[in-house]
Parts: structure tokens; C-alpha cells; sequence
């Protein structure tokens, strides 16, 4: 169980803190808007009414317990930026922005954010890929350089009842297989002997251009 912070309240960062909650974590849920608070406040761990560009509120909340902290501060690209900047003086390791615009992810970024969000244009880049492949699903992905990703996926149809070192993906397809999730249970870097299921969902680290290739195969 980690402890969350969640500050910001519109769609996403509702969506986010009340899955965390329900992954069993800790959340704390801050917004400045009495009823966003109202509204989440039996899906969370506890929520708050705050100003959360405000050091000394942050840190009465005591913020700098938590181990993670995500701003999903929507409209104001400013507060969004200054919480960002006083969360990571208060010494928070691990910052996940939400980004209204390219820009915005950029100096978040340079702030200190150690993960930026863009969500219209990640739904947008997974919809792609998906509309152009024809046999396999990416349902996720994170971006962990300009040139890699890990990215989960559904298995190709050739893949389903073979071994993971049968099938030598890191070899032929440039795919390198991080986490295999089963039906019941999470197997971390799956052994060679490892049978891949049709109900699998694969956790992937690969080269975009490898991501492409594999996409797109009809």
C-alpha cells in the first residue's frame, strides 16, 4: 500500500484517486472546490478543501509523508506548475503531472515533475495504433525516453499456447516481455518455460520503432 496525494478533482484526477483507492493505497484527495471535495469524499481515503499552492497548507497536510504525489490541477497551467515546484521542495520522490498542451508538459518537467501526463494526446496515440492494427490491443503504455516504451498489450493469436522462449520475441520481433498478467495472478519476468494464454495481458518494454512493426502486422 503506498500513500497517494491527489490534488486536483475535475474527471481525471477523480478517475485517478478513486482507483487508487480501490487498488487498496492510502489517498488523500485536495481541491479548492468545497463541492469536488464533497463529492469524493467517501471514495477516498480523506478529503480536503485546500489551496494547494500554498507551502505552509501543503505542509500542515503533512505531503511530504506520501510517496507519491499527482497534480491533476486542470484549467490553471499556473497552480499547476506551482504546486509541482513546492511538492518536490518538500522532497517528494515521485511527481505525476497532468499537461493541458505540449508546452505545459515541457516546464512541468523542468519544475521537477519526474512523470508528465498528456491524456487527450495519449488516448489519441493508443487509438491510432489500435485502429491500425488488426490482431493485437495496446491497452496502455508509458513513455520512458523519446525512443522506448513499456506498453501493455494483448498477445498475437501465434503467440497463444507457445513458451516465452519459443517464441524468441526479443530475437524476431524486438520485444523484450517485463510482466505476463494472468487471469488470477502477475508473473515478473516470466520464465523461458512460461506458456502465454489467450487471456493474458503482456507488459512490454520495446523500441517505438519495434512497437510500430508489431502494430502494424496484419
Amino acid at each position: 500500500m503506498k500513500q497517494i496525494a491527489v490534488i486536483g478533482l475535475g474527471r481525471f484526477g477523480s478517475s485517478v484517486a478513486k482507483k487508487l483507492h480501490q487498488l487498496g493505497n492510502e489517498v488523500l484527495a485536495i481541491d479548492e472546490d468545497e463541492e469536488h471535495v464533497q463529492h469524493i469524499s467517501q471514495c477516498v481515503t480523506h478529503a480536503v478543501q485546500a489551496d494547494a499552492t500554498d507551502e505552509d497548507v501543503l505542509r500542515s497536510l503533512g505531503i511530504k509523508n506520501f510517496d507519491v504525489v499527482v497534480i491533476s490541477i486542470g484549467s490553471h497551467m499556473q497552480s499547476s506548475i506551482l504546486a509541482t515546484i513546492i511538492v518536490k521542495e518538500l522532497g517528494i520522490k515521485q511527481v505525476v503531472a497532468k499537461a493541458q498542451n505540449e508546452l505545459h508538459a515541457k516546464v512541468l518537467s523542468k519544475v521537477g515533475a519526474d512523470q508528465v501526463i498528456l491524456p487527450e494526446r495519449d488516448m489519441g496515440i493508443r487509438t491510432a495504433y489500435n485502429l491500425n492494427a488488426s490482431n493485437i490491443s495496446m491497452l496502455d503504455f508509458i513513455s520512458i525516453s523519446d525512443d522506448y516504451k513499456i506498453v501493455k498489450i494483448t498477445p498475437l493469436e501465434e503467440w497463444v499456447g507457445k513458451s516465452v522462449g519459443e517464441l524468441h520475441l526479443r530475437k524476431s520481433k524486438g520485444v523484450n516481455i517485463i510482466t505476463i498478467e494472468t487471469i488470477d495472478k502477475k508473473v515478473n519476468m516470466p520464465s523461458p518455460d512460461t506458456i502465454i494464454q489467450k487471456e493474458d495481458m503482456l507488459l512490454v518494454l520495446c523500441a517505438n520503432k519495434d512497437l510500430n512493426r508489431l502494430l502494424s502486422i496484419k
